[in-house]
């Protein structure tokens, strides 16, 4: 408590912090921030970060639709950071994503283009996934930002990707929401769209009002004020603050609640009919809960964040990560922190940055921004203008259609495959699949037909970093019965297409 009372010192802004009525921030004036407790928060959040998805990275997806008993025990030794670090540092994938794109606003300033992030991910030697991965192969085939992240371009525009990448966006900009909003649209339609970016945008924010506010509670309901009311991600968070309300003792009836509002994924076709939830929206959700229930305590937030389930290592991070904004690094318990000194000057996977690189990159785009903005850097002080979050654009993924079959498929082929279905859009999930020995470097070219009129020729590399996520998806057809052949232009015996399942979609009625 100690600490928290000693940062806001250095920053007392916080209406009604005296009087005993509920705190409010007083946009019409500037603030002020000490270089050295600047410095402490940004520490906090990068550190939080890493710690939190530590926390939780043996937990990922292991608990899908369901949340992780009190019992289960979650391991934390001394060393636990350090002999990741070393054994599997591919957990921190949320955290080199945001790397990638920080290294890159660092190079060419806070006004680099979309196309300089795009191109530094799609080219990247990291695997990826869902959003991620669509984006990458969109970008690759000449398909760019925003449309590579565009729901008709990507079935997994709602997925959680921007989510877990938009923690350095808050971080850079300290109290200036709306500036960290902008940020989003930029580098958050690269790979996403809807809800999805609502992920990273409402993220992005609650770091940013984390510099200014240590009230929870304050920081997540003005955060929401940047997401379109009405929309589902709002009204989820919106749920999740109201279940809180009603049951502020018991985190497990408001996860209820939340799973069975908000607990169907439309979108991402593994999701589909499935307990597996990669979706923004209940990530995000589980967010706020570790905050919630949390009440500033730093294990609490992540454990609660934690056992919600689902992305249960990206979500305990972003929870620590704003929480260590919020009260900075020292505040950090000193269990979670026995082997960050032994890490700070690792460069995180396939980058060059260690968390002790990325503290001070962090604070030198700090004063771009601010100076950008209309602040001033003068004497060890950074004095900013709070800006009062405005709404972001509305914009849905998947409108008007619904799921409305899944299909186990376990075909192989190299020649075509025919299949029949109704509605007005279709997703067939798979991969190249290499059945013989063989170092070619194969790139499958493939035609699509929809109802024998030629759709698309398409491109899937064997190379899982090239890959193609889905091997084919169309929405906006007319809703009703339609004959889908995909036909393979170059086989060889040792490759086949693997079609796994197919997900359908119609109108909604």
């Amino acid at each position: 408590m100690m600490n928290r009372l000693l940062i806001l010192g250095f920053v007392w802004f916080l209406a009604g912090s005296c009087t005993g009525t509920p705190p409010v921030l007083d946009y019409s004036k500037p603030v002020s921030i000490r270089e050295d407790i600047l410095k402490d928060k940004i520490k906090g959040g990068w550190a939080g970060q890493t710690i939190g998805c530590t926390y939780g990275g043996p937990t990922e997806f292991k608990y899908k639709g369901g949340l992780i008993n009190d019992r289960a025990p979650i391991t934390w030794y001394d060393d636990y950071i350090y002999d990741t670090f070393i054994e599997d540092p591919g957990l921190y994938d949320d955290v080199y994503m945001d790397l990638t794109f920080l290294e890159i606003m660092n190079a060419e300033g806070i006004d680099a283009p979309a196309e300089s992030y795009a191109l530094a991910f799609a080219h990247a030697d990291y695997k990826l996934w869902h959003a991620n991965q669509a984006a990458r192969y969109n970008i690759l085939n000449g398909i760019m930002s925003p449309a590579s992240g565009h729901w008709m371009n990507n079935p997994h525009a709602d997925d959680i990707d921007f989510q877990i990448e938009a923690d350095f966006i808050g971080m850079i900009c300290p109290g200036m929401v709306n500036k960290a909003s902008f940020l989003s649209d930029r580098i958050g339609h690269i790979m996403n769209y809807g809800d999805g970016w609502y992920g990273g945008v409402f993220i992005g924010a609650m770091y940013s009002l984390a510099y200014v506010s240590s009230d929870i509670s304050l920081v997540i309901n003005e955060a929401l004020k940047t997401i379109p009311k009405g929309s589902k991600f709002r009204n989820c968070i919106e749920d999740v603050v109201k279940f809180h309300a009603q049951y502020p003792e018991d985190w497990k009836r408001c996860w209820l609640e939340i799973e069975r509002r908000h607990g169907y994924d439309i979108g991402c076709p593994e999701g589909v009919f499935n307990g597996f939830n990669i979706d923004a929206v209940i990530n995000s959700a589980y967010v706020v809960m570790g905050l919630l229930y949390g009440e500033g305590d730093f294990h609490k937030t992540m454990d609660v964040a934690t056992r919600c389930g689902q992305d249960s290592d990206c979500n305990p991070a972003s929870a620590a990560g704003i929480l260590g904004v919020m009260y900075g690094y020292e505040a950090i318990p000193e269990v979670y922190k026995a082997s960050m000194s032994k890490v700070e000057d690792i460069d995180f996977a396939y980058t060059s940055i260690s968390l002790n690189k990325v503290y001070g990159i962090n604070l030198s785009l700090i004063q771009d921004i601010i100076e950008e903005q209309g602040g001033s850097v003068t004497q060890g002080t950074y004095t900013f203008n709070l800006q009062e979050p405005r709404e972001v654009a509305r914009e849905e993924s998947f409108e008007g259609i619904e799921p409305t079959e899944k299909r186990v498929l376990k075909k192989l082929f190299n020649d075509s495959l025919t299949l029949d279905f109704e509605g007005s859009g279709v997703v067939v999930l798979g991969q190249i699949t290499q059945v013989g020995f063989s170092d070619l470097a194969y790139v499958a070219q493939l035609e699509a037909y929809i109802d024998g009129v030629k759709v698309e020729t398409f491109r899937m590399p064997f190379d899982y970093i090239k890959r193609k996520y889905d091997i084919f998806y169309k929405y906006g057809l007319n809703d009703g019965p339609h004959r889908l052949t995909l036909k393979v232009l170059n086989p060889v015996r040792e490759f086949v297409v693997e079609a796994k399942e197919m997900v359908v979609y119609s109108d909604e009625k």
